[in-house]
């Protein structure tokens, strides 16, 4: 046996060391050797108004949003239900009524 941490997102047992990085080959998931497997529990999303946000929240947006490839536009006040927090530039995915399957920024959105 390696001896070596398994990877934190895939729980993959084949992660390898790069200089001061551990890497999973499997999923491309890179975490520090100082972090350890506190680095995905790290972060935390916050809402425009500061509050912290969780898996299954209600969000209601605060801006007009445009829906790229599309005429349509998510209004102000449109109240989204049991959002999913993901990693990324766009780090809420969650479904609107009449829209479908999106993801917007926390940025956008405050906690109901």
């Amino acid at each position: 046996m390696s001896g070596l941490p398994n990877c934190p997102k895939c729980k993959s047992e084949y992660t390898y060391e790069d200089g001061t990085n551990y890497v999973c080959p499997e999923c491309a998931h890179e975490w520090s050797k100082d972090a350890g497997e506190n680095a995905e529990q790290a972060r935390v999303w916050k809402d425009a108004n500061g509050n912290v946000l969780q898996d299954g929240d209600s969000v209601t947006v605060i801006k007009d949003l445009k829906i790229k490839g599309s005429s349509s536009v998510v209004k102000v006040g449109t109240k989204v239900k049991n959002i999913r927090l993901i990693d990324g530039d766009h780090d809420i995915d969650c479904k609107i009524d009449g829209i479908g399957a999106m993801q917007l920024k926390s940025e956008f959105v405050k906690k109901a």
